[in-house]
Formats: structure tokens, C-alpha cells, sequence
């Protein structure tokens, strides 16, 4: 079975610091551009970082410089150090792929960020 399962969210302070996983079966994270999203309270989902299969990463300038995408290709996952988090940075966060066509998106975690 080929999944996506996203982990590591939770609450925290303005300031703050967390990291996401997102754990692969049945596929192999290091052949394909891996996705994080995110969508918060009343807002589309949107695009934040990228890797790609020769870990190259991108960020939209929302997060650049405070977030950092990276994969462990033996244990099959991808992170996401969120530090400095804001309280914009409040939505759920999923991790997502094109797989034979059809987007995979992992089941999503929570991430608040409030005083």
C-alpha cells in the first residue's frame, strides 16, 4: 500500500520551534519532487517547500529562511524544521507527491501557534 503519513505537529509559542514528518511506504521519497502544503483556518492550501529528487529544495517567501526542507532516504522520510513559527504558521500541514499520475497526500497534522 503506497501512503503518506504526515507527524510531529502540535502546539507551540510565537518564537517557537517544531519538526514535521512524513513517513513513505510503498514508494521510495529519494525518486520523486516531494511537497509540504499547508492550509489554514479559512484559506486554500498552498504550496511552501519543495525537494527534489537530487535535493535541491525551494521555500515560498513566506517561510524562506525559517523553515527547512530535508529527507532521510534510509528511513524513507521527510522533515520540516519549522523555527521562528508565527501565528500565521497555524494550519494543518500535509506532505504530498505525484504518483503515476494521481496526487498522494498524506493525512495531515496540526500545527498551532498561540500564546
Amino acid at each position: 500500500q503506497v501512503q503518506l503519513v504526515e507527524s510531529g505537529g502540535g502546539l507551540v509559542e510565537p518564537g517557537g520551534s517544531l519538526r514535521l514528518s512524513c513517513a513513505a511506504s510503498g514508494i521510495m521519497l529519494k525518486a520523486y519532487t516531494m511537497h509540504w502544503y499547508r492550509q489554514g483556518p479559512g484559506k486554500q492550501r498552498e504550496l511552501i517547500a519543495n525537494i527534489f529528487s537530487d535535493g535541491v529544495s525551494y521555500y515560498d517567501d513566506s517561510v524562506k529562511g525559517r523553515f527547512t526542507v530535508s529527507r532521510d532516504d534510509v528511513k524513507n522520510t521527510m522533515y520540516l524544521q519549522m523555527n521562528s513559527l508565527k501565528p500565521e504558521d497555524t494550519a494543518v500541514y500535509y506532505c504530498n507527491t505525484i504518483y503515476k499520475t494521481q496526487n498522494l497526500w498524506g493525512q495531515g497534522t496540526q500545527v498551532t501557534v498561540s500564546s
